[in-house]
This record gives structure tokens, sequence and C-alpha cells, in this order.
């Protein structure tokens, strides 16, 4: 795949870039190591003026990076400025938190004199370099959420980004250089997938972190592992969105919508199988169908736009494979189904009904603006529905019965239950999933100790 800006909403390709020679990729890798040899003794109070510096330089950027986000992925542009927004927020979480989260931990003073110490702790210590493989949909978001912490624990970064997002990987290793951190604290490579696993296998990049498909998180875990190398996956998602009698229903369908195709639907976290009790069933199913029907589509830089172009021309026709075999099948198309005539890789809000589990869209990740139905008779069904499925990334609940949330935060197999609301990241709850969704944790203090030399100190009587 080129390295290249190419404009989701009509093709035009804006700019190519050229790939990192072996020469250019050892030279950064060579910085890579030797900043982190000083930048690693730097102290808390420090990594945070840095990355305050660089929070207020993002929050003065945002109309102009957002409008490159727009361009090379084709968020709307009001949720692209919004993306650059929260990404300053989590900087500056991390810097007013991270010395505070990475504090030497005091071991119980019995269990000291037992072990025969006079004195003990556990210290947090960067462990180095660590590589980073990012995707497009987030291309801020998903950078950011490793960088910050990373750079806070005394890391340095190495960003390998979506190849269509060349110019938004190139700001952000600018970003870092204005606030003003150590030249080679974070490096973007402009590189393909091919020269991913040659990099991993150097042995000054200590661990890993990949956000993406399947595959790619395969490939890189398997080099790592060969490696003995620290790796945090997160990959992809069929979140269910389960709706049950007592539920708000009103309210429900509303956030039901937004949930479904913020980024176009673009999102490993997006609710994208509706699961709801019979009794509430048609109710939700009219207002939620009617709010799909009623989204704005377009331009993603009209302001009024709320559901943009997907990012590529293979994206769209993944859709049209997985709706197509559902309507073969059976299922019932509610609203949407079609491929728009025109330019651009447009695919418009549609709902599905009547879809069973021989149907590849009940077992493959829509990554569009595609939702799928599900009546459930009672709860028990509504978790058995929830947990059919590879993934296990997090999961939305609405119900004003406390037993129904006792019992879903019990069994629903995700890496977050969100009761009353939709998914949402923020930098103080930990993010990650379960089977196939991935490995390990990004944000809070257990994102940030993720990549972190957990280092026993002994001290004897």
């Amino acid at each position: 795949m080129p390295i290249a800006t190419v404009n989701p909403a009509n093709g035009e390709t804006l700019r190519t870039y050229e790939a990192m020679g072996e020469e250019e990729i050892e030279r950064r890798l060579q910085l890579a190591e030797a900043t982190f040899r000083t930048y690693r003794t730097t102290a808390f109070d420090e990594r945070a003026r840095l990355m305050h510096r660089a929070a207020d330089l993002l929050e003065e950027d945002q109309e102009e990076i957002g409008k490159v986000i727009t361009t090379e992925m084709g968020k709307p542009v009001k949720q692209a400025r919004a993306e650059a927004a929260k990404c300053a927020k989590a900087m500056r979480w991390y810097a007013d938190h991270a010395a505070e989260l990475l504090a030497d931990e005091e071991p119980a003073e019995s269990d000291v004199k037992d072990s025969g110490a006079s004195r003990a702790l556990v210290r947090y210590r960067p462990i180095g370099p660590v590589l980073a493989v990012m995707p497009w949909n987030f291309p801020l978001w998903q950078v950011i959420r490793f960088a910050a912490p990373a750079l806070m624990a005394g890391n340095v970064g190495l960003l390998k980004h979506a190849s269509n997002v060349p110019q938004t990987a190139l700001y952000l290793e600018d970003l870092f250089h204005r606030a003003g951190f150590p030249e080679g604290c974070f490096q973007t490579l402009l590189i393909g997938s091919a020269a991913v696993d040659d990099i991993l296998r150097d042995e000054r990049v200590r661990a890993a972190t990949l956000t993406g498909s399947e595959p790619a998180g395969r490939a890189v875990a398997s080099t790592a592992g060969e490696m003995i190398k620290k790796t945090v996956l997160e990959l992809g998602g069929s979140d269910p969105f389960v709706v049950m009698p007592s539920a708000d229903v009103d309210r429900a369908a509303r956030v039901a919508v937004t949930a479904r195709t913020q980024n176009a639907g673009q999102s490993c976290i997006a609710a994208k199988r509706f699961i709801v009790h019979t009794e509430v069933y048609d109710a939700f199913v009219e207002r939620f169908t009617e709010g799909m029907k009623a989204l704005t589509v377009g331009d993603p830089m009209d302001e009024e736009t709320e559901v943009g172009p997907l990012s590529s021309e293979q994206g769209v026709n993944d859709l049209v494979e997985l709706v197509d075999d559902a309507r073969r099948g059976g299922a019932k198309v509610l609203c949407g189904g079609e491929r728009p005539d025109g330019p651009g890789w447009y695919y418009p809000p549609t709902v599905l009904a009547g879809v069973t589990r021989d149907m590849r869209i009940h077992r493959e990740e829509a990554f569009g603006p595609v939702a799928t139905l599900y009546r459930a008779a009672d709860l028990d069904e509504a978790v058995l529905i929830a947990n059919d499925t590879d993934f296990g990334l997090s999961s939305n609940v609405w119900t004003r019965d406390d037993a129904d949330v006792d019992r879903f935060v019990r069994d629903l197999e995700a890496g977050g239950v969100y009761v009353n609301g939709m998914t949402a990241s923020h930098p103080a709850f930990p993010f990650g999933g379960v089977k196939r969704s991935g490995y390990g944790r990004e944000l809070s203090g257990h994102g940030i100790r993720e990549f972190c030399n957990i280092t026993t100190v002994w001290h004897g009587a």
C-alpha cells in the first residue's frame, strides 16, 4: 500500500511519500536508543512540563489538524476537532497523574519483616523504545493514548502509522519536537507494513503496542513472542448494545444511532449488534431506524455532516459483501443497504433485521455504519447472543433494574460494560478487550504500567 494522502470524499490522491530506507530507519533506531539513556532519568516535573506544552500546542492546532485528518481519512471535521481536544485532555491527565501512578509502592510492614528485609519497595522503571503500530480511524487519539503514558513513564516512542494518514503521522512527531521533548523521544517511521517485522526484531526495540486488525495483531504477537518482547494488542470488536424492558427506550434509541455511526461506524468500540428484549423490540427498532434514516451524509468538511465517507474503497466493498450476504440469507434491510452513485467512498447508515448465526455479518466485524438487530426473549438469551462472538472489546447495557446490571457485569465477556450509555474511552479508565479483541490495557494506571519494568527493591536487615 502506498504511503499517501487520498481524499475519501472524492478518491483524489493529494500527496505521496517515499518510504524510509534502511539507513534512515537505522539512524532513527540509534537515536531512539541514545535518547532513552538520558530521557529515562528526567524528573516527572520536567516530563509533565513538556507534555502540558504539547497539549497546549495541539489545542492551538486543532482547527488545522482537524482538516488534515478529515482530508486523509474522511472523519467529519467537527469530530476531527473533537478528537484533537480529547487528545489534549489525555495528555494533561497523564502529565498531572503519572508521578502518582508510578510512585514507589511500600509492601505491608509485616511482609517486609517476614521476608527478612529491613526495607522493601516496588519501583516502576521505563523499559526503552516502544514500537507503536497504529490505525487510521482515530489517527490522533490512538497514538496519543500510547504516547502520553509512554513518554511520561520515561520511555521513547517509535510510530508506524497507517499508510493513508502520513500527514497526521508527521504532525505528531513535529508536535512533540515543538513542545521541547528531546530529539528522538518520539519519531515517526514512514514505512510499509512489511518493514515492521525487522524493526520489532531489533534488540533496541523493547516492546510493541498495536491497534488494528486480527492478522496484523497475530503477526506482531508472533514476532514479539519469538523475540520475548512485551506486547499490548487492541484488535477488532463486535460490541453488543442490549436493551431491556426497564430501559428508557427513547434515549437508548437516540444514543444507539450515535454509538453505531460515529466516525461513519469505523470504530472497534462502536456498538454493532443491537440485542433488544421482545417487550420493547418494536418500539426500539422504530425509533432507531428513523434516527438512522435522518442522519446527514455528505461532505465531511461541511459542519452539518454527521456521516462522512469510509476511509477506503475496500472498506465500502467489504460492507457491500456483508450486507449482500445477509440479504441473501433472509435478513431484512430496514434502511440503507445500497451503495450510492457518485464520487467518494460513501455507504449509507443501514439497519438489518432477522440476522442469523450463519450470516457472515454475525461472525465478522462490520467496519462501517451497518447495524444488526436481534430479538431476545429474556435476559438469559440476551447474554447468550451478546457473547456469541469471537470478540470481547466492550459492551453497552440499557436497563434500570439493578439485578439486570449485576448479571450483565458478571456474565458479559468484554473488557468494559457501559450501563445506560455508549462506550467511550477516558484517560482515567482502563481500555482493552478479551478473546480475539486482544490483550493488555491502555489508559489509566494500568496503561502506563504496561511498558514499565516492575522492579522489586529489597534491603537486607
